[in-house]
């Protein structure tokens, strides 16, 4: 119990990640627009004495952005970072993090020299332990807040050019909750109500999936420095031909409250959980940013949507229709393109006929208004921990339509993309910086793998796809019967059952031959043969509160 305890406190302690570096966000560093804090290997400013990095200016595109946003120097996301800073850190080989203390996406190591590739699996495959490390974690992260960052609650002129600094502290999940609303904001262009509707950095339009794609990494690669356990992997829910939420149990991500379906199940950690930054309309009303307070609990009202918009959750000919579009995007590059990958699946262009601006929404939206609560609104659905699940299986369809069409670099737009979204464009809000086109390519190359993408002909692990649980807590024995993965290796899972099926037997026939000549295995006592097999399940990591304290615009929705 005290190591337990113990573990959980010093868990409280482990450094977290994104955006403002908290050394950043001093009237110094705002004033000079330098964010270049010191390596704490060697003390020297983003590691230079060690050559892992060093201090430079940066450099933004100057190509042309589409007219969806017709202002210049209104604001501060527009040439990301350089309201904020000019000169951040520069990292070198395969370093990275706003300090270059981190290892690029796929090494590992203290010299981040190690590549390994990790594997996302269906939240379905994962054992009754893995479950709830899962939960765990999440719980862990909204609960820990971050020591390495802060979140930004006014505008830069607001903080009189860097003089007066604006920040708060939030846990390292909402760190992310705080900045896929602040990439997604509305313009602010002066005065309660006078706001500009038509921009999203991240969204409707083709960085929508390189930017999901690395605020997964981020996540992930968060949550393993705050745990330590550098296996974990997000796992993703295929919700493909699925009836109904089939994540919202309490053992997963929350069942519905009987007293108010609208709510959690008080069987559910997450029914405790606070959102920030879900009422845009009220920002917009009165002019301001979100001020990161928390804002009631979380909202899931799964199937009680408006079917109007969303009839039902998108089917495999959806995707399979969806996958088969050879185009990455297309004209205006935004909510009404035409047999566009991106704007398919993003959701406004129809799965059936691939034409955009559809009155229905489809594929990644659908889910979203499927949910009828704090996933429906784009600014505030991060809150949900169902987002993870859901943009994890989005990122593999991404994933699977790049290995099947092997676009050219050149597919992704350098110029005329709705602002934030050109190839050569800074990531909104991510320190350390990213450009949208360096996640334009495979998950192989970041070192991510799924596994219903899975070569057949490299098959690893029957477990994966054929797994069998057993709880001796519980004496319950079940099955899961991945069937969408077994379709390309059934004939290695017949080899092996007939392998198998050969080697139980030649055992068992050497076994009755030996009872019957020696009446028993003299050098095997009873007890140790009946419990050969029979392995103790490890005691799970269960957070609790008590012993981790915790210190707008809409995807349309029924009324």
């Amino acid at each position: 119990m005290w190591s337990l305890i113990f573990f959980s406190l010093a868990l409280r302690l482990a450094p977290s990640c994104q955006q403002f570096p908290r050394l950043c966000a001093t009237p110094e560093a705002l004033r000079t627009k330098e964010c270049c804090p010191p390596w704490e290997g060697d003390g020297s400013a983003c590691g230079a004495s060690s050559g892992r990095g060093s201090c430079q200016d940066v450099e933004v595109p100057d190509q042309p952005d589409g007219p969806q946003y017709p202002f210049s120097g209104l604001d501060d996301r527009e040439r990301w970072p350089l309201v904020f800073y000019n000169r951040t850190c520069q990292c070198a080989g395969n370093f990275m993090g706003f300090n270059c203390a981190d290892c690029k996406f796929g090494y590992f190591g203290v010299n981040c020299n190690e590549r390994r590739e990790s594997l996302r699996r269906n939240i379905f495959h994962l054992s009754r332990t893995e479950r709830i490390r899962l939960v765990s974690y999440l719980n862990l992260a909204k609960r820990t807040v971050s020591r390495d960052y802060v979140v930004a609650t006014a505008t830069y002129r607001e903080m009189e050019n860097g003089s007066v600094p604006m920040f708060a502290d939030v846990s390292v999940y909402d760190v992310f909750v705080w900045m896929h609303y602040y990439v997604s904001r509305d313009a602010l262009i002066g005065g309660p109500g006078n706001v500009w509707t038509d921009v999203d950095f991240a969204h409707w339009a083709p960085a929508f999936l390189p930017w999901h794609r690395v605020y997964l990494l981020h996540w992930e690669h968060e949550i393993r420095k705050l745990t330590g356990d550098e296996s974990f992997t997000i796992p993703y829910w295929d919700w493909r031909d699925a009836q109904g939420c089939e994540v919202c149990i309490d053992e997963l991500m929350g069942g519905p409250s009987p007293q108010d379906p609208s709510l959690l199940s008080a069987g559910s950690v997450f029914s405790s959980w606070k959102v920030l930054c879900s009422r845009a309309a009220d920002y917009n009303s009165r002019g301001v940013l979100c001020d990161a307070t928390e804002e009631g609990p979380l909202h899931r009202h799964p199937g009680n949507q408006n079917r109007n918009v969303v009839q039902r959750l998108p089917t495999s000919a959806e995707v399979e229709f969806t996958l088969s579009l050879t185009n990455y995007d297309t004209g205006a590059m935004d909510r009404s393109s035409n047999m566009s990958f991106r704007n398919t699946l993003e959701g406004f262009g129809d799965p059936q006929t691939g034409l955009g601006s559809s009155s229905r929404m489809g594929m990644h939206a659908a889910i979203h208004v499927f949910m009828n609560g704090s996933m429906s609104s784009v600014q505030a659905s991060a809150n949900d921990p169902i987002f993870l699940l859901h943009h994890a299986f989005v990122d593999s369809i991404y994933e699977q339509w790049l290995r099947r069409h092997r676009p050219s670099p050149s597919q992704y737009p350098e110029s005329n993309a709705p602002i934030g979204h050109n190839s050569e464009y800074h990531m909104v809000p991510f320190l350390p910086l990213h450009r949208n086109k360096e996640y334009f390519i495979s998950s192989k190359d970041l070192g991510y793998e799924y596994s219903h993408l899975l070569d057949a002909s490299k098959f690893t692990l029957v477990a994966e796809f054929f797994d069998f649980h057993f709880s001796f807590a519980s004496g319950e024995v079940y099955y899961c019967f991945p069937l969408s993965e077994l379709q390309d290796v059934w004939p290695w899972l017949l080899m092996a059952g007939l392998f198998g099926g050969i080697v139980t037997m030649a055992v068992t026939a050497a076994v009755l031959t030996a009872k019957r000549r020696y009446g028993g295995l003299p050098w095997l006592p009873a007890r140790k043969w009946k419990t050969l097999f029979i392995l103790p399940e490890r005691q799970p990591l269960i957070w609790s509160n008590d012993t981790v304290e915790s210190s707008h615009r809409n995807y349309q929705t029924s009324t």
